[in-house]
C-alpha cells in the first residue's frame, strides 16, 4: 500500500507534491517572469522544506515561466536536490536530463521523456504512486492562423513524444491547456487523456485562465480519467491509493 500524496497547485505549471518525507516542486517559477505571482500559500518556503527530510526540484526546460533561478536560494540545503531539463545553462548545478535519461535520486526513479518543445517531460515513481509532469509537451498549433502543412507537422511531432507513453500506468499527470492557441487549444490535453489516460489529470499552464482549466474538466472527465482543475495558488488536494489501485481523492 502506498502512503497518502498532497498537490498543491503554485501558479502556471507549478506544483508541489508530497509523499511521506519527501517534497517534489515541479516548475515552481515564482517571480517577475512568472505567468502568475502565487500568493504566501502557494510559495515554496524554507519553513515548508523544513518539514521534509528531502527535496526534488524539477525543472523542464529553461523559459521563464517554468524556470526562476531564485530556486537556489535553498541550493545550500544538504538535502535539496535539482533535477533539470537538458537545455537548462550548465551553470546551473543539478542533474540535467535529456530525453531518454534515467535516475534514481531520494528514493525516486525519474525518467526523461520528450518535449514538442524546449526540454523534457518527467516520469517520476515515488512510494507507489507515478506521477507526470508535461513541461511545454503539447500539441503546439495556432488553428487560425497556421497552415494546414504547419498543423499536420506538429501532429506527428506531438505523437511522436506521446506515442512512448501509450501503456505506462500514471496515477497523476500534470498536462497543459493553452488558450492563446484559440480553436482547439485543448486537443493535445483531449488526446493525452484518451490514449494514455492518466487516472488522474491536472490542467496547467492555461495562462490564468481558470475558466479554461474548469470547462476542460467539467467536459472531459471519464470514467477513466479523473480531472481535477487546482485554479488558486495554494489550492490542494489528498489522495490514497487502496491495495487494488484505487484512487481517493479529496479536495
Amino acid at each position: 500500500m502506498s502512503y497518502p500524496i498532497q498537490i498543491t497547485y503554485l501558479a502556471h505549471s507549478g506544483f508541489a507534491v508530497s509523499i511521506q518525507d519527501t517534497l517534489l516542486v515541479f516548475d515552481d517559477a515564482q517571480g517577475p517572469a512568472a505567468a502568475e505571482t502565487a500568493p504566501e500559500e502557494g510559495r515554496v518556503t524554507r519553513s515548508l522544506l523544513d518539514r521534509y527530510q528531502r527535496t526534488l526540484f524539477f525543472v523542464s526546460h529553461a523559459h521563464a515561466d517554468h524556470f526562476n533561478p531564485s530556486i537556489y536560494r535553498f541550493a545550500d540545503e544538504s538535502m535539496v536536490h535539482y533535477v533539470l531539463g537538458s537545455d537548462v545553462p550548465e551553470r546551473y548545478s543539478g542533474h540535467h536530463m535529456k530525453k531518454g535519461d534515467t535516475l534514481s535520486l531520494g528514493g525516486a526513479d525519474i525518467t526523461a521523456y520528450g518535449s514538442t518543445d524546449e526540454g523534457v517531460s518527467f516520469l517520476v515513481r515515488l512510494e507507489g504512486w507515478t506521477l507526470f509532469h508535461a513541461g511545454d509537451l503539447n500539441l503546439w498549433h495556432w488553428r487560425e492562423i497556421s497552415t494546414l502543412k504547419e498543423i499536420e507537422q506538429a501532429e506527428r511531432d506531438y505523437e511522436a513524444e506521446v506515442s512512448p507513453l501509450f501503456g505506462q500506468e500514471i496515477d497523476f499527470a500534470f498536462f497543459p491547456l493553452d488558450p492563446r492557441m484559440g480553436a482547439m487549444y485543448d486537443a493535445g490535453a483531449l488526446h493525452f487523456a484518451m490514449n494514455v489516460k492518466p487516472r488522474v489529470m491536472i490542467p496547467m499552464h492555461f495562462w490564468g485562465r481558470a475558466d479554461a482549466a474548469l470547462e476542460f474538466a467539467r467536459r472531459n472527465r471519464s470514467r477513466q480519467v479523473e480531472i481535477i482543475a487546482l485554479t488558486r495558488p495554494g489550492e490542494t488536494l489528498q489522495a490514497a491509493k487502496s491495495e487494488d489501485g484505487a484512487i481517493s481523492v479529496e479536495l
